[in-house]
């Protein structure tokens, strides 16, 4: 997964750019636990808890695509 948000041409905080791209710390937390749930190694609903609790909205569109 990409972690990174140079050169995208936004003038923003550092933090406000990382969740627009969704690459600070509680999503990159979700993402990993999203791709240890694709394998099998933990449960969903752990990473579904972790959506709530970290209050990370997944109705949010993709930062690719707006």
């Amino acid at each position: 997964m990409t972690l990174g948000t140079d050169g995208y041409g936004r003038s923003d905080t550092r933090e406000n750019l990382r969740r627009f791209f969704e690459v600070d710390a509680e999503l990159t937390v979700i993402a990993t636990l999203y791709a240890l749930a694709e394998q099998g190694a933990v449960e969903r609903k752990v990473v579904e808890k972790a959506i709530k609790d970290l209050d990370v909205s997944p109705e949010k569109a993709h930062a690719a695509i707006l």
